[in-house]
Order: C-alpha cells, then structure tokens, then sequence
C-alpha cells in the first residue's frame, strides 16, 4: 500500500522546487510566517519542511528573522566531495572482495542503462541511474548507515540544481567513468576498482567547483590530494577485511 505524501512532504517538495528553480533566489530570506501565507498552508508543516531543507543545506534558519536561502559554494562541494571520497572509495574495493553474480548483473545492467539514457540524451532518467549506480557500489559496505549517508551526500548537491549532466561535460562522458568502475569491481580487482572511483568522484568534484565558482574564485586543482592519500595509507580495506567479510559491525 502506498503511503500518501503528508501535509510536510508536499511542502518540503513545493519549496526545493522553488529554490533549485530559482524562484527563491539564493541570499533571500523569508519568515515562516509569509511562507505558509503564500503556500495556504498552517506554519507546523512549513517549520518541519524548513527543517529537512535545513538539513540538505538548502536553508539556513536565522533566529527571529526565519530562513535565508543558501546557494552552492565552492567549499561546499569541495567538503562534500571530500566524504564521498572517504566513503566511496573504499566502499568501491570492498564491492570488488564481495561482488557476487547479482551485483555483477546489476552493474552491467546500470551501465548499459546510462549508456542508453546518455545517447538519448534524457537527463532526468540518466540522473536517476547514476544514483543507483553508487547505491549499487555502497551497498556491498554491508553498512545501511553508509548507504544513507552517500544518498545524502548527494542530493545536498544535486538538490539544489547543481549537477555536471549536460553543463561542464556530456552524459557519454559519465558513462565512460562508471564503466572501469564496474569492470573492476566484475573481476574481483578492489584496488583498480577504488582508483577508478576516485578518478570518478575527484573530476566530478573539479568540475562541478568549476561551475559554481563565481568571481575570481579559483579551485585548486590538488583540492583531492590530501583526501586520496589518506585512504591510500589506510589501504582499501577501511571499510573491512578480506578475511572479515561482514567488518566490525
């Protein structure tokens, strides 16, 4: 049975609507009490709505002046990609110790699905594989915590309109990145597998800092050394063990 969005849900969707459209314009503030005037709507489900969008980093909520709308830094896709960094790499290599056949077929399939949604160049559709792209790697973490937190990582980015599809690179290009990803992980190789996600995620971060610099705000193109070296040192089993399939947990 499916469960009907709440009075919350339609608000928090109404309002991340507007802000990644643009309607709500970044640097703008706005009173609880005027959203929910201009939504129809009672201030309980607007506060809680601001919350969640305080949470993806798309508000700022300033005491007795309501909520400001945030844009996209520079630093916040640099921190952002940082952890995906930390998390995926490692969550890459342990996919490759633990690739069964199911995983590999889901793989090959989310590959060729990109592929097809690249060619005909449907951003929504291919936007929606990609995600389940680096689901697909997390979830051999064994970790649901870890899962959610590269979900969220995520969507504070491209929640707010902010994605490299069809702007600083085309979608074949994406494609051609995932690809080596899943190969390694199909032939049982962690460390090939968590080169080529760290290859992934450090010229998907570039660009997309790149993009929302503004001025002359440079981006260091060394932004990832740091990050890259230390789960290097760690080696690639930060997440587990090879002869510790389940980890710590």
């Amino acid at each position: 049975m499916t469960t009907r969005p709440t009075a919350t849900d339609r608000v928090f969707a109404l309002l991340r609507e507007r802000i990644v459209g643009g309607d709500l314009a970044a640097g703008s503030q706005h009173s609880i009490y005027r959203l929910s005037e201009q939504l129809d709507v009672s201030r309980t489900p607007v506060r809680e709505a601001v919350l969640r969008l305080a949470d993806l980093g798309l508000v700022e909520i300033e005491r007795n002046r309501g909520v400001r709308i945030r844009g996209v830094t520079v630093a916040d896709v640099r921190e952002v990609f940082e952890l995906r960094l930390l998390l995926e790499v490692p969550a890459a290599a342990a996919a490759a110790r633990r690739a069964d056949p199911g995983l590999r077929r889901a793989l090959a399939a989310n590959v060729a699905a990109t592929r097809r949604h690249a060619d005909a160049g449907s951003e929504a559709d291919f936007s929606r594989v990609d995600r389940d792209f680096h689901a697909l790697v997390a979830s051999a973490s064994r970790n649901p915590r870890l899962d959610a937190e590269v979900a969220r990582l995520r969507d504070s980015i491209q929640a707010r309109g902010v994605s490299t599809f069809g702007r600083s690179r085309p979608l074949a290009e994406v494609v051609a990145e995932h690809a080596p990803v899943a190969e390694a992980i199909a032939a049982a190789e962690p460390e090939a597998a968590a080169a080529r996600m760290a290859d992934h995620l450090r010229h998907t971060g570039t660009l997309l800092m790149g993009q929302v610099a503004i001025a002359d705000e440079t981006v260091d193109p060394r932004w990832a050394d740091d990050v890259c070296a230390a789960v290097s040192a760690a080696g690639s089993s930060m997440l587990l063990t090879p002869d510790s399939p389940e980890g710590s947990r």
